[in-house]
């Protein structure tokens, strides 16, 4: 169980202010009278504390408390500019960011979570011991932002009011990570007192890049203190390190969900979108994947789209299932991003009216970006990611660098793309999910589309995803295990995690309507994984309102499906229908059975893969291989009677002995 408080707040004792009065006198020494009135206006002692011993760690020359006016927000990305942390571009409101070329993905090598002695965490995860994490931020925080100001915002993580919406300080001396904030996250300056009320607890976030040299790199950390729920980083810049507002306090949510709202809330990475039919009716659709995994473009594919990152999700009185975006933004991967796979995203990459940062991307001499897969002609030189650049030049060790890092990212408001649904993404009460989809870069195992035949066979399907690694992580390579996508960010034991989601999903207080489906998604399926020699996709970027279409139809009962042991395949004739109807595309039968063929051995391999990896945590819910068992016993029983290879026409044939074997 994770124990709030409990331990030395690293913050406040190297900070050393313990009492308001001692914070005031602090504020009146650093602030000017501007930003002294601004403070004035937050009463919560806690927060002030919290900012005050910042202050007194970091000794900044200068404090900026920003109200997340418009007036604030464009002073910082003015900051950014005369800084140096962003150059503007030539398209309005367009400017581009650079990280270190050794730190453009996240540092899991030095990434930590700082615990009390006894304490579990993840064995997926790293931890640091409270008093060796002491020890570190005193030696390399105090005084790390002499010279430089230091920023203060005061945002809440998903729309304020909303059941699981948590308030947060972003502490920061980089205008990028600040000007990145206010385009990703919702000011709550005039509402933080209300909204910590609500919440009962707040976020914090502490982020100096130092002086940004890549000598600096090795001693860079991100930290994680649970039981404080207050973030440190220091000598970087990447803003998957730095924005701590993401994915290190996606983390406190995934224990404050997994601990204190069991059976009842999740924090997932996760996408929200929905697709809305010619009847009218819209299905709402959250889906996990790992990032550079397809989350974006799924996200987009939707036709009122939310978000394509994360979600807090409860369940509403009403047995319903409810979800919210905590970003009002994306941080998105540009790679492969054009017009044919992603027409919203790029009207507002290519036209005027979208305020967006850039990073990592290749600037040409007219001040234009340029990225790898926009199917857009390339200047043959200009600026990227590892300084200038020209066609065909090569690496320290004789590998061509691409136009774009394969991380580069944009940057931009969800306002600003044309299928956002604002009346929902806004909304308190959050969208009502039906379908829950968990994905991942398999190429050679698992067909396009499966649903889970019960709550628990769904949870094991999220559990097993399995992905090649991707460019979002430095040093990451192979083949990786990714449960959930969600696996980095889970900070406890993954037998507690796990527990959650089979007790979330099997919760009773959901009504019969109001429960959602789990399905598995995959567009990475190769033609020579099936019998072919090309290594291309089977599937395409523009099938994916169809794969969506089909689960909302059986999420509302509307299509039959097979009857495989690994879950529910849909019938050749609905998916012939929809792709003429949708995306007006034949759909050849032998594609489909290409797509749809059970290889029997590659996913008893994939199993025994999880078995063996899964076997070796604590106390896993017995659940799991209860459900892994049940898909092997059935898979066994279609080899013996069909091979190797079972084509959807033998998976019919064969329903009545799958549900024996089963």
């Amino acid at each position: 169980m994770l124990e709030l408080k409990k331990g030395i707040d690293i913050l406040a004792e190297v900070g050393g202010i313990k009492s308001i009065g001692e914070a005031k006198k602090l504020f009146q020494d650093k602030l000017d009278q501007t930003h002294l009135a601004r403070l004035g206006k937050i009463k919560n002692e806690e927060a002030l504390l919290k900012i005050a011993n910042a202050i007194a760690l970091c000794q900044p020359d200068r404090v900026f408390i920003t109200t997340g006016s418009a007036e604030d927000m464009k002073q910082v990305r003015k900051m950014s500019i005369d800084k140096g942390e962003e150059s503007p571009l030539a398209m309005k409101d367009h400017t581009i960011h650079y990280d270190l070329p050794e730190e453009q993905g996240r540092i899991v090598d030095r990434t930590f979570y700082i615990v009390n002695p006894d304490e579990k965490v993840s064995v997926l995860a790293k931890k640091m011991l409270r008093d060796d994490a002491l020890a570190y931020v005193r030696e390399h925080m105090t005084g790390i932002m002499k010279g430089k100001t230091m920023m203060v915002g005061f945002f809440c993580r998903g729309p304020a009011g909303a059941k699981m919406a948590l308030p947060a300080l972003e502490i920061s001396s980089s205008t990028y990570v600040m000007h990145s904030g206010d385009i990703l996250y919702r000011h709550v300056y005039d509402r933080f007192d209300e909204q910590v009320e609500r919440a009962g607890l707040f976020l914090t976030n502490v982020h100096a890049e130092g002086l940004n040299r890549p000598e600096d790199l090795p001693n860079a950390r991100v930290f994680m203190d649970r039981s404080w729920l207050t973030t440190f980083a220091m000598f970087c810049t990447y803003a998957g390190n730095t924005l701590l507002l993401k994915k290190g306090n996606h983390r406190f949510a995934v224990d404050l969900a997994t601990y204190y709202g069991k059976g009842e809330q999740l924090s997932e990475h996760m996408f929200i979108t929905g697709m809305k039919e010619d009847s009218g009716r819209t299905t709402w659709f959250a889906g996990a994947a790992p990032s550079g995994c397809g989350k974006t473009t799924t996200a987009m594919a939707g036709t009122d789209f939310i978000g394509d990152d994360l979600a807090q999700m409860w369940i509403a009185d009403d047995g319903t299932m409810r979800a919210i975006n905590p970003e009002q933004g994306i941080f998105g991967i540009v790679a492969d991003v054009n017009r044919e796979g992603d027409p919203h995203l790029m009207k507002c990459l290519r036209e005027e009216g979208t305020e967006i940062i850039w990073s990592n991307v290749l600037i040409d001499e007219k001040k234009v970006p340029h990225w790898t897969g926009n199917n857009e002609k390339h200047p043959d030189k200009g600026f990227n990611f590892q300084g200038d650049w020209f066609k065909g030049k090569k690496d320290a060790n004789g590998n061509e660098i691409p136009i774009s890092h394969p991380n580069a990212r944009c940057t931009l408001r969800c306002k600003a793309i044309d299928n956002y649904d604002p009346a929902t993404g806004e909304s308190p009460e959050g969208a009502t999910v039906k379908v829950i989809t968990y994905s991942g870069r398999d190429s050679d195992t698992m067909p396009p589309v499966w649903v889970g035949k019960t709550p628990e066979h769904g949870v094991v399907i999220g559990a097993s995803i399995v992905s090649a690694a991707t460019a979002t992580e430095v040093g990451a390579s192979g083949v990786k295990r990714q449960p959930w996508a969600n696996a980095p960010f889970i900070p406890g034991a993954l037998s507690d995690y796990m527990s959650s989601q089979f007790e979330f999903f099997g919760s009773p207080k959901f009504t019969d309507a109001g429960r959602p489906i789990l399905a598995g998604l995959n567009y990475f399926l190769t033609d020579a994984s099936r019998g072919g020699t090309s290594p291309q996709l089977l599937g395409e970027k523009r099938d994916v309102p169809v794969w969506l279409t089909w689960l909302a139809k059986r999420a509302h009962g509307e299509v039959d499906a097979i009857d495989t042991p690994v879950g529910y395949l849909p019938l050749y004739d609905d998916l012939r229908e929809l792709f003429s109807s949708i995306i007006d595309k034949d759909y050849p039968r032998d594609l489909y059975d290409k797509q749809f063929s059970i290889y029997v051995d590659k996913i008893q391999d994939r199993i025994e893969l999880q078995r063996e990896a899964l076997g070796k945590e604590e106390n896993l819910p017995g659940k799991l291989f209860e459900v892994y068992d049940e898909w092997s016993r059935g898979l066994a029983a279609l080899k013996e009677k069909y091979g190797p290879v079972v084509t959807p026409d033998q998976l019919i044939e064969a329903s009545e002995l799958i549900a024996t074997a089963s």
